[in-house]
């Protein structure tokens, strides 16, 4: 996450590929939007949390309102957005390398999650089967 900042704060200046004033306007927009998403996502679930675990202690349960309703995890989808919007914010397009790097790693942890949601927590197979998409809804 944070190389997306340094790649940007680098390429500062120097216009190594400059970047039209609406492509910092669209990057202005995904970055608002996903982080709409991500602030939406982490208030309507109170389990949202950085590690990837059941929180039996807390009586973790599927949470399946809200972005939830749409996809199975908003929050991956505000970070993507995030990085993205903010490497086209700062006028940087080397910026999108890590922005990209880092949205494949979420890619696989979102599968990495979800394979253990659906093994240890209960009602999340069937909440899979309600809610199909992963990331994009109608497409993964």
């Amino acid at each position: 996450m944070y190389a997306v900042f340094l790649v940007a704060t680098l390429d500062y200046g120097r216009h190594w590929l400059p970047v039209p004033w609406w492509v910092c306007g669209i990057g202005y927009a995904l970055f608002l939007l996903g982080v709409g998403i991500l602030t939406w996502a982490e208030a309507v679930n109170k389990f949202f949390e950085k590690s990837v675990r059941i929180q039996t202690d807390r009586g973790h349960k599927v949470i399946d309102t809200g972005p939830y309703a749409i996809v199975r995890h908003p929050g991956y989808v505000g970070f993507m957005l995030f990085f993205v919007g903010s490497a086209l914010c700062l006028g940087s397009v080397w910026a999108l390398i890590p922005a990209g790097l880092a949205s494949g790693l979420l890619v696989l942890r979102t599968r990495w999650e979800d394979q253990t949601l659906q093994a240890e927590l209960p009602g999340y197979q069937e909440y899979a089967q309600r809610v199909r998409y992963q990331l994009i809804p109608g497409v993964w």
